[in-house]
């Protein structure tokens, strides 16, 4: 192409050779993170921002800390409630029966049915 707007060729991600072209790299420090299965999770931080003290475990999902010797204790995992469930712990058995009935009766109204 010769009007000037030519694509680099230049492979799909691939990085500039030269730290010119993109700036310095930002100093960065290691922390390791240890969760109650003995796993360790390394993250990489800037030298400046504030390092959280906990981190989720990427190998099994629990929670880790920076303290190796005392990982923090595993969440307690609710199970999983359907919609059903949570209109059974709020509605009782006699209630759910009048709203099917007026739910049915307005129903019927609407189709002009006879109830």
């Amino acid at each position: 192409m010769s009007n000037g707007q030519a694509i680099r060729g230049t492979r799909i991600g691939a990085a500039p050779s030269l730290h010119s072209e993109r700036g310095e790299p930002v100093p960065r420090q290691r922390v390791g993170y240890w969760c109650a299965n003995g796993h360790e999770t390394v993250r990489r931080f800037a030298l400046y921002i504030d390092i959280p003290n906990e981190w989720d475990c990427t190998r099994c999902g629990w929670p880790a800390s920076r303290d190796q010797a005392n990982p923090p204790a595993r969440r307690t995992i609710k199970p999983y409630k359907t919609h059903l469930a949570y209109v059974r712990e709020r509605r009782t058995e006699e209630e759910a029966e009048d709203l099917l009935a007026e739910a049915l009766a307005a129903r019927a109204a609407s189709r002009g049915e006879r109830g």
